[in-house]
C-alpha cells in the first residue's frame, strides 16, 4: 500500500525563464566540479572543434554548478559573428540539434577523462508548449493526481508541476535539493560576511564623520578667531559705524538676557552650587566614623573568643576521629593481606 503511494508523486520546479535566443545549453559531466573548472579551457577548446573551428563560431562558457552524485552541469551558448562584424547568439535548440548529432564524437572525444552524462537546451516554455504540457498528464502518471497536483500548486505563475516516479527518481530530486540548500547556505554566508564588513565600515565611517565634524568646529572657530582679528587691524582709526553700533546694541542686549537670574547664566550658577553641596555632603560622610562603648566592645571580644574556642575544640574533635578512620583502614588492609 505504502509502496504504490511512493511509485509515483507529483513535485513541483520553477518554470524557466530563459529564452530559446539565450543559446544556453546544458552540458553534464560525470565528474567533480573541480576537475570540470581546472580543464575548461580545454572542454572549450574541444567543443570549438566539434563547431569545426569555424573563425565566425565562439565557444563561451555562462557558469559552472556542481550537482550530486560528483557531477557537474556547464552552461555553454555560441556567439556567430556576421560578415558585418555584429555578433549573434546561436539559437539554443539549433546548438543542441547539432550536439545532439554529434553525441557519438562528443563521448569519445571526452572520453573518461571528463565523461558527458547528460546533454539538453535550456529553455522557457511558450504558453502553447505549457497549456500542452498541462493537460496532458506525463507516462505514469494518474490523471486524478495530475489535475489535484495544478489545483495544489501554490504559486502558478512560477512553479510547474513535475512528475517523480520510483524511489530512484525521488532520491535523486532529494539530493538535489540538498544540494541547492546547501549552495543557498553558502550564499548566505558570503552574505552574512559581507554584512558584517559593511557594518564595520559603517561604524568607522560614523567615528570618522564624528571626528570630522569635530575638526570643522574648531577650524571653524579659528577662522573666526582669524577674521574676528583681520577685522580689528582693518578698522584700526576709524570711528565707530552705524552698523557696529547696532551689533553692540545687541550684543549687550544678549548679554543681559543670559545674565538674567533666570536664564542660563543664573540656572549654571544654580547647578555649580548644588554640585558643590554634593560633594561637601560625600566628603563629610566619608570623614564621619562610628564609635563604640566600650562594654560593647568588652562582649563582642568575648564572643569572638567563644566562637573560635568552639572552633578549635570541634578541629581536634574532627582530627581524632580521622585518626580512628586510619586505623581502622590499616587494620581491615592487613586482615585482607593476612587472612587466617
Amino acid at each position: 500500500m505504502s509502496f504504490a503511494i511512493f511509485r509515483q508523486a507529483v513535485g513541483y520546479s520553477c518554470l524557466p525563464k530563459k529564452k530559446n535566443e539565450d543559446g544556453l545549453v546544458v552540458v553534464v559531466f560525470a565528474k567533480k566540479m573541480a576537475d570540470v573548472t581546472s580543464n575548461q579551457q580545454a572542454v572549450v577548446d574541444t567543443f570549438q572543434k566539434l563547431l569545426g573551428n569555424k573563425p565566425n563560431l565562439t565557444v563561451c562558457v555562462d557558469s559552472v554548478r556542481e550537482l550530486p552524485s560528483d557531477k557537474t552541469e556547464m552552461v555553454i551558448y555560441i556567439q556567430e559573428r556576421s560578415p558585418a562584424g555584429i555578433m549573434s547568439r546561436v539559437a539554443a535548440t539549433t546548438l543542441f540539434t547539432y550536439l545532439q548529432s554529434q553525441s557519438t564524437a562528443i563521448k569519445s572525444t571526452f572520453g573518461t577523462v571528463l565523461p558527458v552524462d547528460n546533454i539538453f537546451p535550456k529553455t522557457g516554455l511558450n504558453p502553447e508548449q505549457l497549456k500542452h504540457y498541462l493537460d496532458n498528464p506525463p507516462s505514469g502518471i494518474d490523471p486524478l493526481i495530475w489535475e489535484q497536483a495544478k489545483l495544489d500548486n501554490p504559486n502558478p505563475e512560477v512553479l510547474i508541476p513535475v512528475p517523480m516516479i520510483g524511489f530512484t527518481e525521488l532520491h535523486n530530486r532529494l539530493k538535489h535539493q540538498e544540494q541547492q540548500t546547501k549552495l543557498h547556505q553558502s550564499r548566505l554566508n558570503i552574505i552574512t560576511e559581507d554584512i558584517g564588513a559593511l557594518q564595520k565600515n559603517q561604524t568607522s565611517m560614523v567615528s570618522k564623520i564624528e571626528e570630522y565634524k569635530r575638526r570643522h568646529l574648531e577650524l571653524g572657530h579659528r577662522v573666526l578667531q582669524v577674521m574676528v582679528k583681520q577685522e580689528i587691524y582693518r578698522k584700526l582709526g576709524y570711528a565707530i559705524q552705524a552698523d557696529e553700533e547696532q551689533l553692540r546694541v545687541q550684543l549687550e542686549a544678549i548679554q543681559a538676557e543670559l545674565n538674567a537670574p533666570t536664564q542660563f547664566k543664573g540656572r549654571l550658577n544654580e547647578l555649580m552650587s548644588q554640585m558643590r553641596m554634593q560633594h561637601q555632603i560625600g566628603a563629610a560622610r566619608q570623614e564621619s566614623c562610628y564609635q563604640i562603648d566600650g562594654s560593647v566592645q568588652a562582649e563582642i571580644k568575648q564572643h569572638l573568643k567563644q566562637q573560635q574556642e568552639g572552633l578549635q575544640h570541634l578541629i581536634s574533635i574532627i582530627k581524632d576521629d580521622v585518626d580512628d578512620l586510619l586505623l581502622i583502614e590499616h587494620g581491615l588492609t592487613e586482615k585482607k593481606t593476612h587472612p587466617r
